[in-house]
């Protein structure tokens, strides 16, 4: 699991600007800080890929919130609703409105930033086999002060009509076991290759007294 620093995606200053896509870790992420970070990123023509946006959290209290979603569930036009705005109740769809309002989508150009962005609920494949990385300008136990309250989004979507939380959670188990696996898999690899190497070192003293010339 990334910690606040590690794998940071500061791209400007860390030079990890315009690589094939990045996939961003959206759990314990404040919404609008890390909004705004995919949004100028997208603008610069980067392809971002939001994973476990369920976990992302906002700050204020639950009960607020869910105060403050109910009451923009009430916006509509009034002689016909099918004309908008439309209410997302999927989580991900939810960070997808808000890094919207932070583009300019009726353009071109920024149409073409809204369509480098994807995102999730959970992890899905082939994401959950790729690095992902954390965003610490804009993760919570960074930028959130002590004691302040905060909510899931995953739970604001649910008491809002989001269907999927409990199939999510289920794939989300199956996942982490067979994350869990494959990490003790590797770690029994790491020991038998470095058992191996302590057998052998006498026989290899030879080779590896030349290939330290090299720097090997």
């Amino acid at each position: 699991q990334p910690q606040a620093g590690q794998y940071g995606f500061s791209l400007v200053s860390q030079g990890t600007m315009f690589q094939k896509v990045v996939t961003i870790d959206g759990r314990n992420h404040l919404l609008g800080r890390l909004a705004s970070v995919v949004a100028k990123e997208l603008l610069r023509g980067q392809r971002v890929v939001v994973v476990r946006c369920e976990d992302i959290n906002m700050s204020g209290s639950f009960f607020r919130n869910k105060l403050k979603y109910l009451s923009f569930l009430r916006k509509r036009v009034n002689t016909n609703p099918k004309q908008g705005p439309f209410h997302y109740r999927a989580p991900s769809r939810m960070f997808w409105r808000t890094v919207r309002g932070m583009l300019p989508h009726k353009t071109s150009r920024g149409q073409a930033a809204l369509d480098r962005l994807k995102v999730f609920e959970g992890v899905p494949a082939p994401y959950d086999k790729m690095k992902r990385v954390v965003v610490p300008e804009a993760y919570r136990i960074t930028r959130l002060q002590p004691g302040r309250d905060y909510c899931r989004l995953g739970r604001l979507a649910h008491e809002v009509g989001w269907q999927h939380a409990d199939l999510i959670n289920k794939l989300e188990a199956k996942r982490k076991a067979r994350s869990a696996a494959f990490h003790e898999r590797r770690q029994e690899l790491a020991k038998l290759k470095t058992k191996a190497t302590a057998n052998k070192s006498g026989e290899l003293g030879k080779v590896n007294e030349f290939l330290a010339q090299y720097g090997q």
